[in-house]
Parts: structure tokens; sequence; C-alpha cells
């Protein structure tokens, strides 16, 4: 029987037993304390939450961040979003089905009032991701009052769902360290400020225009009036039509990595990865830490768009990678159970007979992300001091995100008054190395002496990463010029420390060591990121090359776990001198895992989805287009397309997307007019209905340090 909560994994600390009972649909089931209602339920198997009212079609989880309603279901009598809510103890869940009734109130307990509160800060942070907590650590060195929000229970943002280690520099951002530590380590900073407040669990829901930002914490409705606004609020995954976007199996990665490195749960057997940037990329290397299995994954480019090692990482442990394909559709009744792609041609049409299908569960869709920028907009609008950081201002690593926010930390200081002086050239400069796209591929060098010790670098793309050069005890490993942009080369001594093979965030460096061969042999040690019950003395591993070609059989003479090597283990294989410098990986699934079937699968139902929500079809987007609509308020008129429950955070972009394939420029397209409130809030919490009180996370501030005018 599957298991679908992860038992064993290289990184992650697997902890706790499912020790909560919950009901779903009268059936008990067991949760871990903390956990989300919607991953308790994957835990038990179930990935189908309700259906839509519209055509009854089954739902489950798209974002599983709270930006959809995709999750919703009934708990306790109060339908919610099943992706932001713990389960408690007896907790009663059933699927929403379109529509939930409301509890009856018991008039001899009928709902108490309190007054809405108003609070001063001089700033106010919506996000406590990587933007987020770099700028509060600059504030609070500052002496800025500031209060911090998220929506999360842990502080971090997309840094707790990293597993694994940085690009960028050492000393600039962390590089060679893993981001989930690196989220801890922000959130440990920004907490020992006692001019900077941390409200977790607390929802920014909208800015008016006597510039008061709307915040629901746990429940309770405030106010707050910032001097100054930072909005790092991160980004959203896009999405994309195609036959079956909407089953339940079809999502993003940052739901898959909320899931898998979050929450512990193994939430398919088999995974389609659909987009090569490095979000898909990293979320197929993270799959297959979970033990999953990864069937393949297509790009509509000739080559992938994230770095190239992130590429090499999975075509190097045995994950085909199809460029210049599109998913045609996703096959099943209720659920995924296929995959269908196809070849490109020059004109992006597919090509009729190249469609191949794949037995899977999941389709994991990582097309790109935009800015959640509703909040910086509306500030702008309403004339409220505001920045932004992070991808909330521009789509970038979360190295870049780190800087960015230190930038704005202290341009905002420097705002209220605060005597910090002027934003280092170096930060500015260091934030758009940091941003750079992917550079040039190279012809990978293979060194040519067999003798002595030495690495291999097999990174052969410009990407801003130099942490080798950090770590060499020689100096030895170099990139030329000022910034981190270029390759670096080996060239010096080696005294075969292993360190550099350890810290690169890439795994793009081996080490080759003839020195105590007696036959013409070598000894070359691997980064291998799995457990350690996976690979052992003594076993014959499949060692493959940079680009996924297998070089042979080895075998494995010694497996090691240094501290300095953070998690991960250096795995020793005695090769022969005609591969040995060419090993750069070892293969960590068969290749009939990725086999596509026998017959090609095709989905007879039209229901490309455009609008989630309203279960909106891109056929009647397009009937209106063709029609002369130029107003895409007047889609939403006809059609819903917009009006559900996310407010319209994901169907503009690909309404926009269908304006454009029917030959309309987006210049003649009028706007989507945004809903006043940007996420979903409780009549009560605007009534002020007082529950229990809020839960804090840390002490009241008193004395000079408060800033909370106007209560």
């Amino acid at each position: 029987m599957f298991d679908y909560r992860i038992q064993q994994h290289p990184i992650l600390e697997v902890s706790g037993n499912a020790e909560l009972s919950f009901f779903w649909k009268g059936q008990q089931m067991k949760a871990r304390r903390g956990e989300v209602i919607a991953s308790a339920l994957f835990a038990n198997g179930v990935r189908i939450f309700g259906r839509h009212l519209k055509d009854k079609a089954p739902m489950g989880i798209f974002c599983a961040n709270g930006q959809c309603a995709q999750c919703s279901v009934v708990a306790d009598g109060l339908p919610l979003k099943s992706c932001m809510v713990p389960v408690t103890e007896g907790m009663k869940v059933e699927p929403l089905l379109g529509r939930a009734s409301l509890p009856e109130i018991d008039s001899a307990h009928a709902p108490a009032f309190r007054d809405i509160e108003t609070l001063e800060t001089e700033c106010l942070i919506i996000g406590g991701g990587p933007a987020g907590l770099a700028a509060a650590v600059e504030l609070g060195k500052a002496g800025v009052n500031v209060i911090l929000v998220d929506d999360k229970q842990a502080l971090g943002g997309k840094l707790v769902l990293q597993t694994h280690k940085f690009f960028g520099s050492i000393d600039a951002c962390y590089a060679g360290t893993r981001g989930l530590d690196i989220g801890k380590r922000l959130e440990e900073q920004v907490r020992s400020f006692e001019n900077v407040r941390v409200w977790s669990e607390t929802t920014a829901v909208a800015i008016y225009s006597d510039r008061k930002v709307g915040l629901v914490r746990q429940g309770r409705y405030s106010l707050i009036q910032p001097h100054a606004l930072l909005v790092a609020t991160g980004a959203r995954e896009r999405s994309l039509v195609f036959k079956g976007n909407s089953l339940p199996g079809v999502y993003g990665a940052g739901a898959f990595q909320t899931l898998v490195n979050r929450d512990l749960v193994r939430p398919t057997e088999r995974l389609f990865i659909v987009g090569g940037g490095n979000v898909g990329l990293i979320a197929g290397y993270h799959a297959l830490q979970a033990g999953i299995q990864v069937v393949g994954l297509c790009e509509a480019l000739p080559d992938c768009g994230g770095y190239k090692v992130h590429k090499d990482k999975l075509v190097r442990m045995g994950v085909p990678i199809y460029t210049s394909h599109t998913v045609v559709s996703a096959n099943g009744k209720e659920e995924v159970e296929s995959v269908t792609i196809a070849a490109l041609d020059q004109n992006w049409k597919t090509v009729p007979g190249s469609e191949r299908s794949f037995k899977c569960d999941t389709v994991l869709v990582a097309v790109g992300l935009e800015p959640v920028d509703e909040f910086l907009k509306k500030a702008r609008e309403y004339g409220l001091p505001v920045f932004a950081a992070g991808d909330a201002e521009e789509i970038a690593e979360a190295s870049a995100a780190m800087f960015t926010g230190r930038i704005r930390g202290l341009e905002i200081a420097r705002t209220l008054g605060r005597d910090v002086g002027e934003v280092p050239a170096e930060w500015s400069r260091t934030a758009e190395v940091l941003k750079s796209r992917p550079g040039a591929v190279i012809t990978e060098e293979i060194p040519e002496k067999n003798e002595g010790v030495y690495p291999v670098i097999h990174c052969s793309q410009e990407i801003p990463c130099n942490p080798c050069t950090s770590v060499c005890a020689k100096g030895s490993i170099r990139i030329e010029g000022d910034d981190i942009l270029g390759l670096p080369t080996f060239d010096g001594e080696c005294i075969g420390c292993e360190k550099c093979v350890a810290i690169c965030p890439g795994l793009a460096i081996t080490l080759v060591d003839w020195r105590k061969s007696e036959d013409g042999s070598a000894l070359v040690t691997v980064p291998f990121e799995f457990t350690e019950a996976s690979i052992k003395e003594g076993d014959e591993v499949a060692v493959l090359d940079t680009l996924g070609g297998e070089l042979g059989k080895v075998k494995v003479e010694r497996v090691r776990a240094p501290k300095y090597a953070n998690r991960a283990l250096l795995v020793k294989v005695r090769a022969s001198a005609e591969i040995a410098k060419r090993i750069a990986g070892i293969r960590v699934q068969p290749p009939e895992a990725t086999e596509p079937m026998a017959d090609v699968i095709q989905r007879i139902a039209d229901d490309q989805i455009v609008c989630r929500c309203e279960r909106v079809t891109a056929g009647e987007i397009r009937a209106l287009i063709r029609q002369g609509v130029r107003d895409m308020n007047e889609l939403k008129g006809a059609t819903r397309a917009g009006m559900g429950a996310c407010g319209g955070k994901t169907c503009p972009s690909l309404i926009k997307r269908l304006f454009r394939e029917e030959g309309v420029p987006l210049s003649a397209v009028i706007e989507l007019t945004q809903r006043p409130l940007f996420v979903e809030v409780p009549l009560g919490a605007f009534a002020g209905v007082a529950e229990e009180p809020a839960k804090t996370d840390e002490a009241p501030k008193s004395g000079p340090t408060a800033f909370e005018g106007g209560l």
C-alpha cells in the first residue's frame, strides 16, 4: 500500500506522529499537530475535496497558498480554505459542494462585538519571506518601529520550502546554505529587535483611501496606519490552458513543495512536470528526494530557461527532459491518470503524430510567476508612501530578493528620518548581479592529466555563484573578473579536502583522485543528496555524465556524511580512466520509470478551463472576443470570469493570452477592474465580532520603542 507520508528524507527531519483525529465525510482519519486540513487529507489519500456547483466537476488543491479557493471545504459548519486552516481534534470536515449552510446562532450565546482597533506604526511590512525579513533586519538596526505581517504560521516565505543550497555569494546571500536554514537565520535576526513586532497568521486584505491597511489576525480585524509601507508579498504561479487542466492532480510547483517539504506529505507516486524554469527543475529534484518518480519534464522552448546545473541534476539522475514540447492534455475521469505531450514546430503548433502519453497521477504546472502587487498598486493610487521588494517588485531568485529587501530597508529608514547614510553602491551592483539571467553555455572542459587529485567542475553556464571559490583551502578555484558571473576554473594545488564538492549548490563538482591507484583507475567523489539507506558501500551504481548519458556501472567504495556537507552525502566510487573524469552524477531512478505508454491517450472533453472559480472555458472567452468584445469587464459580466472567490488572481493573464492568440493587441484591451478586497474576509470580522483573544507572538511592547498611536 502506498504511504502518503514521507518516512525518510535526506534533508528534512521526519518527526511527530499523526495523533489528532478528525473526520472526513464521517470517516475518522489521523493528522499531525499543526497540519493544515489539505495536507491531512492528502496524507490520507484524499485528493478530491468537493465538486463545483456549476457542473459538478471534481475539485482539489491548486495553489495551496491561500490565493485561490479551489480547496475550500466545510469544517465544523464553516466554509474555509483547507490549505490555510490547521486540523483540530475532532474536527468534522465535509466537501463544500458549491455551497455551505451557516451554523445556527444560539440566542443565548449571541456574539459580542468590539470596536475595530486602529494602530499606528512607522513601517508596515506585508510579507515575511526573504525580502520582507531582510528589510526588517535593516529597519531593526536603524531603530525604526516595524510591524511585519505574514499569513503563515512560520516565517520565511518560499525559503521554508527550499531544501537545496542557494546560489550567489557566501558573503552576500548565504550561498551554499539551504534555503530553509536561511529562513531560520533571518527570522532569528528579526525577532531579536525590540522595535520589530512580528504578526504571523495575519492576512492583509485591503488598502483604503484614508491610507489605512486592513488586517485579519486570527479572525480579528484591525486597521494599521503606517507612515511607510513595504510590499514584499512575493509572487503567484501562472496557470496554463489545456484539456483537463482543472482535474484534481493538476496543480502548481509551490503547492507541491508545500505538501512535500513543509508538511512531509508524499502526494503522488508518479509526477510529470510542465515547465523548465528554475521552479519546475527544482521541484523535480525535490520530488526525487521524497521518493517520487519523476516521469519527465516538457518545456516549450528549445532549451530550459532555468539554470543549466538544475537541469543537469535531473537528467543525470534519470529524468528525461523534452524541449520544444507542450502539454496536450491531462487525462482521467475524476483525477489525473496520465498526461499527453506533443512536439512544437517553429510556429508553436503541435506536430501531428508526435504525441506521447505517460502514466502519472500528478501534472505539476511550473510555467512562470507573476508579482503579487495588488497592494503596491492600491497604495500608490491612494498616495501612501510605499516601497516594493523581492518578487512583488521584479521576479528573480530569492538571493536577489534578500538583497533588494536590504536596500529597501535602508531607503525606508532614510525616508523616516534615520541617519543611515546612502545605500552602498556595492549593494545595488550586487542586487543587479543576483538578478542576472543565465548566461552563455560553453563546452565542458575535462582535465587531461591522470595523476594526483583535483576537482572536475561540471558547471558550464554563467550564473551568479561563487561558493566553491570561497571554500577552496588553497585558493586554486577562481573566477576571472570582479563579479560572480564568470565560470569557476581550477588551476593550482588540491589537497583533496572535498569542500568544493560539498558546497556546490548545483552538485556540479566531483573530485578525482589518482593517488592510490594501482590499476589505472581513480576514486571519484560524487555529491549525493538522498537518504543514507538508498546507497551503501559495495553497491553497484550507474553513473552518468553531465548530459545524462550513462557511462557504466561502478562500485561504491565509501559513503560519508561530513558535517561540512550540510546533510549531503559524499559517495566515493572506483572508476576506470576512460570514464572517471566524466562522471557527474549517480542515477537514482530506473529508466523504465520514464517510459511512455504504448498507446497515446486522447482526451475527448473540451474542458480547457480559463476561470477555475467559475468554470469558464477558453471556448466561451474566444467566442466573445471574436464577437468584438475588448473589455475584460464585459467578459466578466457575460461569463463571470474573474468574479470568483480568488478575486481574479489567476485568469486575467490567461484571458490576455487568448486575446493575443486571436490577434488582438493588449493595447486595445481594457483591463479587469480589481476588487476592493484582495482576500475573502468573514463579515463578522468587519463587524467586530469578539472571538477568543488573539494569540500574540511576543509580549506587548511598552515605553519609547512602542509606536502605537491612535488607540
